[in-house]
């Protein structure tokens, strides 16, 4: 007798995922250091800094977070089978 699975369980284990070590690493230490920049921000409006300043750290905060957004689209490009890869252009157009 078979068993039967959910539908979403089925389709999690085929979407791509980071499987390198290191990549998932070096993922995690990118994240790290973004959430430092949040903090640093969030310290930056309770001691009243000036807002250009707070501007300039939120611009590389985001800058950041964009390069992890683009280094999981890459990670989508590299692991999804060619036939598969429109599904990288929906991402981009949704949220790129």
């Amino acid at each position: 007798m078979g068993h039967a699975y959910p539908v979403v369980y089925i389709r999690a284990m085929t979407e791509p995922k980071m499987h390198d070590a290191e990549s998932k690493k070096a993922m995690d230490a990118r994240l790290a250091r973004i959430e430092g920049q949040v903090r640093a921000v969030r310290r930056m409006i309770v001691e009243d800094e000036a807002c250009e300043d707070i501007a300039q750290q939120l611009a590389a905060a985001r800058k950041a977070l964009d390069r992890a957004f683009y280094e999981m689209v890459s990670c989508m490009i590299r692991e999804e089978p060619p036939a598969a890869r429109h599904r990288v252009a929906e991402l981009l157009a949704r949220f790129g």
